[in-house]
């Protein structure tokens, strides 16, 4: 769902968009001709809702200006040539928005094409407000959305076609609103179109955030790719050409193609492995997909494996085996990594035709070859655990969504019972994870693990393939410290019920306490006066009140304060809040810019007056990316777009975002940090405090520098300006001789 623009950015008389709109109608048809020919009726239908769409949507428009109409005809096209979704989906994808932003009720589409559709036009209504969750019923939305999703994926199908073509369309809208979304995508579709099996979608939606998250680095890898393309080419044919003779000599039917790793993968390993875009040594993979019959599929692949490592040395802690054990998703793959010419590795995807659909169509592919067999699939109980979840959690919407995204949505792990049967696990997952997966009444009472026959705590982190023996005893009770080890939903969720009823027991005292003082003062012991205090405090519930009492982190004595008008309280003003002696308490002055275009400028003479912070979790200074987080009780806090912590606020908390630029001033310093890697020469640490000190006048704050097995690594904290001076600062460090790479840090 998108905003109208005001005004239109493109040139078209009215009859050039209707022929516009023609032609993108007539080119989704053509993409579902095979399937149409299947359904009786099915042509009719999709015209009744192009139809039916077309007239809600018609004085609407996109924020490039085009006719709204477009935008749902493209979701269709995606779900039907990139997911492989049919008929009844093309439908659904039509009317998408129509419920939510037109008159068009939910009614007139059961009237019109039935319940079925009616029933995922409500689950695409209702998925559309929810990621940006600041409420607590929100997280009842996303609760009705994933029960949608297991009765019906196609919601999450179509959902994730509609963000596609927002996201390839997303150069129309405010800067604001481009992070908001590229971060939402980030955060959560993206996470889940890798879940669904989809991950050409999955790598787009990465690339596209990363083109509006961290636009700099994007066109600079981007720029190199080009740069490459050439030589890259070369290389693969090169590479190609020794199997393609084996395939042939073995009579085995199979394409063989290069195709470039995503510029988000790059740049995840160049982040991962501190190193430089010229030294990541995959930045393609040759895929190998073999036309088998299902019954020699595996058989063929490590054939083609064996005439591969044949040829190049493979590297043996990089085989991966997915043909065993396919992912929770359907992916099935052989992977591996060999020495090819040059001395460069390269990574080598071995699959079959039908593995290869299910790789680039996801679930929709999986159910084509589910028909007919009796199987139950990997997605069949991934649903089924989302099933539990919801029905026995009772979280907030952040920490719903988190859990969710946690349990669901990571890559997962393969861990064993001591007899031998299998527990598929999020990766993170420690011992305790493992425990609940087993049963609730296993995992509060944990108190260790043998792993591998080896005692470890029960925040061991597990591996995939590890063996696991739990070790319980009576007296153990859950604490506050188990959630942060655990990762999955059903940990998560048990632990917070078994501490409810822990502080429940604890909070029976301070109830009686405060029964006793408010009979003491006269007033009752109802409802109405436990919510007044409830609310003088600022704590979320009676349990809560009961509680800080209980522990004496509230004292009672406050209430002599108090007036009592027959037995009812009479709370005294202002309302006073709960202070933490450890919070600093920073004043927000009442001048946040809430005009829609305001920005909120920091530092310099013209800077807005006002009180705020620059987070320690990416240290930003003037000139870099920045936005304004509201935080509660600290004010204002400044941090940089690409930092860590980002995705989740702009995706999370986008209520509470400040659009934020720097104002010009050269009178203050920022703290900021370089790591240097190069050749430990004589003389290296005088030529960089030289320049640095020397030659640019930039003050150093600390100076680390270890030598070892001829190379050096330095870590230095210095004051600059701002990005400008940085930058140039990196510029002339990375010209010394001998120096290999220099890249900044988070002091």
């Amino acid at each position: 769902m998108e905003t109208i623009a005001k005004t239109p950015k493109y040139n078209l008389n009215e009859e050039q968009e209707k022929k516009l709109i023609l032609r993108e109608y007539r080119s989704l048809l053509r993409l579902l001709r095979t399937k149409l020919k299947t359904k009786p009726g099915g042509k009719e239908q999709i015209r009744a809702a192009f139809q039916m769409a077309a007239e809600a949507h018609k004085s609407m428009r996109r924020k490039s200006g085009e006719p709204y109409i477009l935008h749902p005809i493209a979701v269709a096209k995606i779900c039907v040539e990139e997911i492989g979704l049919g008929v009844r989906s093309t439908i659904c994808s039509l009317l998408h928005d129509t419920v939510e932003d037109t008159d068009i009720t939910l009614e007139d589409i059961q009237r019109e094409f039935g319940s079925e559709i009616a029933r995922i036009v409500d689950g695409l209504t209702k998925i559309s407000n929810v990621i940006d969750v600041n409420a607590s019923k929100q997280a009842e939305n996303f609760k009705k959305i994933l029960l949608t999703l297991t009765d019906d994926p196609r919601v999450i199908l179509i959902k994730l076609a509609d963000r596609l073509h927002n996201m390839r369309t997303l150069d129309s809208v405010k800067r604001e609103s481009q992070l908001k979304i590229a971060s939402e995508t980030v955060y959560v579709y993206a996470p889940l179109a890798h879940r669904m099996g989809l991950y050409n979608i999955k790598t787009e939606m990465e690339d596209l955030a990363m083109k509006y998250l961290e636009p700099e680095t994007y066109r600079e890898i981007a720029r190199k790719l080009a740069e490459t393309k050439r030589e890259r080419t070369r290389y693969i044919t090169e590479f190609i050409k020794p199997l393609k003779e084996k395939l042939d000599q073995n009579d085995l039917k199979a394409e063989i193609y290069g195709r470039p790793k995503s510029i988000h993968s790059i740049w995840t390993k160049m982040k991962k492995k501190g190193v430089s875009f010229e030294e990541v040594y995959d930045l393609f993979a040759i895929r190998v997909i073999v036309d088998s019959p299902p019954e020699k599929e595996k058989e063929d692949c490590w054939k083609i494996y064996s005439m591969i490592t044949d040829e190049y040395t493979p590297s043996p802690e990089r085989l991966r085996d997915w043909l065993s054990n396919p992912k929770a998703n359907g992916y099935e793959a052989l992977h591996t990594t060999v020495m090819g010419p040059e001395g460069k590795w390269v990574e080598v995807q071995i699959r079959s035709k039908r593995m290869n659909e299910i790789a680039e169509k996801g679930l929709a592919a999986h159910w084509k070859y589910k028909e007919g067999t009796t199987d139950e699939s990997r997605f069949d109980k991934w649903f089924q655990q989302i099933r539990e979840m919801i029905t026995s959690q009772d979280t907030d919407g952040i920490d719903f969504l988190q859990d969710f995204k946690t349990s669901f949505l990571a890559e997962e792990i393969y861990v064993y019972t001591p007899k031998g049967d299998v527990k598929m696990l999020p990766v993170g997952s420690s011992a305790l994870d493992f425990a609940f997966s087993i049963h609730s009444a296993i995992g509060v009472k944990t108190i260790g693990a043998k792993v591998n026959h080896k005692l470890v705590p029960i925040s061991h982190k597990l591996r995939s393939g590890d063996q696991v023996e739990i070790i319980t005893s009576n007296k153990q009770k859950p604490s506050e410290d188990w959630l942060g080890f655990v990762v999955t939903s059903k940990a998560k969720g048990r632990i917070r019920d078994a501490l409810k009823e822990e502080k429940r027991k604890v909070a029976e005292d301070g109830k009686y306490t405060v029964q006793r003082k408010l009979e003491g003062m006269d007033a009752a012991f109802s409802q109405y006066n436990i919510d007044e205090l409830v609310q003088w405090y600022k704590l979320q519930s009676p349990l809560d009140l009961f509680y800080q009492v209980a522990v004496k982190n509230i004292d009672l004595k406050d209430l002599k304060d108090f007036k009592v008008l027959g037995d009812k309280i009479e709370v005294p003003k202002p309302i006073k809040p709960v202070t933490d002696p450890k919070t600093e308490f920073i004043p927000l002055h009442q001048n946040l810019p809430n005009k829609k275009d305001a920005e909120l400028i920091i530092f310099g003479e013209s800077s807005d007056k006002i009180v705020y912070n620059l987070a320690n979790c990416c240290k930003p200074i003037p000139g870099d990316d920045v936005f304004g987080f509201v935080t509660t009780g600290k004010g204002l806090n400044i941090h940089r777009t690409n930092c860590p912590n980002a995705a989740k606020l702009l995706a999370n908390y986008s209520h509470r975002v400040v659009k934020t630029k720097w104002a010009k001033n050269k009178e203050i310093s920022f703290l900021t940090g370089l790591k240097i890697v190069g050749l430990d020469d004589v003389g290296v640490v005088n030529k960089i405090t030289n320049l640095i000190s020397g030659e640019m006048k930039i003050n150093i704050s600390a100076i680390t520098i270890e030598a070892k097995e001829g190379l050096f690594e330095g870590n230095i904290k210095l004051f600059v300006h701002d990005k400008e001076e940085l930058d140039a600062l990196v510029h002339r460090l990375k010209e010394l001789s001998g120096i290999e790479s220099v890249e900044r840090y988070d002091t």
